[in-house]
């Protein structure tokens, strides 16, 4: 007994895809307009902790961009050719996304090196300080409207973007304190610093990034915390079977895939079966979203006394 996936799995709500297709849409306007406006802070004050914080904004619109590639991909339904749907597609802006992390880094590391070199105070501070300061307000305040609805639409890539721009608000603050620090000491040398660590940060944050992208193309299995969600609705729906082992999972974008042998007794009828796989598979998509699932039923004989109990 092999269920196929459902032709709908992949697919969101018409009307929860609108609006997190307009949040997403959002995501890239908002990035878009803090990269604008952290240029400027840089061009004012010739800061190159300013510069270091707007090179960093230029990932956060590549994370927008991949967050809006995940949400239209995530309304296109399985087909012929893919029946698993076509959500690996979204990885390929990890591409994108590494590119411009060490490019990025790279240049801020370079101008840290030339100022270290040539040290200069920030000029316009206060006014350069301002804009930035409204820039990193506008990304805290866009970070907390991506966390409530990503929870709300159930979305990873909403949730994702959220998380990313928040750590972009925490490095934006250090360099507004490290740049006004700067200005008020004359400790010049804090500038150059302050933009080799926001580079190094991109490096940080931006790999993570891309790991979790290359993670779903290598078929990796999901984590300890939901794999343990899986086994215990697993256990608690499966009543009339003996046994389930040989579990195995894999994700990609916001599918999970679940597969396993369910082992019942040989007298079972088939429909008897099917009900139980029905359970068990009711349970799983209550419990995960985007959850599609594979049960292959054995009968007795081919308990292996491991995996997850049922009894």
């Amino acid at each position: 007994m092999n269920p196929q996936p459902s032709p709908g799995a992949a697919a969101l709500p018409p009307a929860s895809l609108s609006r997190t297709m307009r949040i997403a849409t959002g995501s890239l306007g908002i990035a878009l307009a803090v990269l604008g406006l952290k240029l400027g802070a840089w061009w004012l004050t010739g800061s190159v902790a300013l510069f270091a914080d707007a090179l960093e904004s230029v990932v956060n619109v590549a994370a927008a961009l991949a967050a809006l590639l995940a949400v239209r991909l995530a309304a296109v339904p399985p087909d012929a050719n893919h029946p698993y749907g076509h959500t690996k597609a979204e990885y390929i802006s990890a591409v994108l996304e590494g590119a411009l992390i060490v490019v990025a880094a790279l240049v801020i590391l370079h101008e840290a090196w030339m100022v270290f070199l040539a040290p200069r105070a920030p000029e316009h501070a206060p006014l350069g300080l301002a804009v930035s300061a409204v820039a990193t307000l506008c990304n805290f305040l866009w970070a907390r409207l991506l966390f409530r609805e990503g929870r709300q639409a159930r979305s990873p890539a909403l949730l994702a973007d959220g998380k990313h721009l928040m750590a972009d608000v925490v490095t934006s603050l250090g360099v507004l304190l490290g740049v006004a620090g700067v200005a008020l000491t004359g400790l010049l040398w804090l500038d150059p610093l302050l933009a080799a660590l926001t580079a190094l940060n991109i490096l940080w944050s931006g790999g993570r990034l891309v790991r979790e992208s290359v993670s779903g193309l290598m078929d990796e299995a999901v984590d300890a915390e939901l794999l343990g969600r899986i086994r215990a609705a697993v256990s608690a729906h499966a009543a009339g079977a003996l046994e389930a082992h040989d579990l195995r999972t894999r994700h990609a974008g916001r599918l999970v895939f679940i597969q396993f042998h369910l082992v019942v007794p040989g007298g079972m009828t088939v429909d008897a079966a099917h009900d139980i796989c029905d359970r068990i598979e009711a349970a799983l998509k209550a419990e995960i979203e985007g959850a599609i699932i594979t049960i292959h039923v054995e009968p007795e004989g081919k308990a292996k006394h491991h995996g997850v109990p049922v009894l």
